[in-house]
């Protein structure tokens, strides 16, 4: 039962300010390809066919976009703020393609903060081991809020 259980969140509006970045890498492999186009349904021949990919300006297959958001954002969910916060909007471009196997390098930068509406401004800049940008752009992020207590302070002690 959760009832009463602390639960671990991410950082508070308070608690971020403008400059602190997370720099982290991630590398496309086989398992992550096929567990998202798995629970996707996307069967989008650019993303899985060699012979199809092969005679598109790609060349070969390419990672489907959505499943590099899901990198950034579960960065945001995971470490900058934390457990708790909530991406409330995206901007992002895919200027390059990312193929299978390529490491990709990640920055997330805290731009600014607005306390009164619990909100952080963070750019995204992701570059592949040949240093062509990848993804660019920007979250708008609700860092997680204080919990509130579930129990009244005379059952505390309890």
């Amino acid at each position: 039962m959760l009832l009463g259980k602390k639960r671990k969140i991410g950082r508070l509006i308070d608690e971020i300010r403008p400059g602190e970045k997370l720099e982290f890498s991630e590398k496309i492999e086989d398992k992550d390809l096929l567990l998202y186009l798995g629970l996707s349904d996307d069967n989008n021949p650019l993303f899985i066919q060699h012979d199809y990919a092969s005679l598109t300006p790609y060349e070969k297959p390419i990672v489907p976009q959505v499943m590099l958001t899901g990198m950034v954002t579960g960065a945001v969910s995971k470490i900058l703020p934390g457990p708790g916060s909530s991406v409330l909007s995206q901007s992002l471009q895919f200027p390059n393609p990312v193929y299978h196997y390529e490491e990709i390098h990640i920055l997330l930068a805290v731009e600014a903060t607005d306390q009164g509406k619990n909100q952080i401004i963070m750019s995204v800049d992701a570059k592949n081991d040949s240093g062509d940008p990848v993804i660019v752009g920007e979250l708008i992020v609700s860092p997680p809020y204080p919990l509130k207590s579930i129990t009244s302070s005379t059952l505390e002690n309890f």
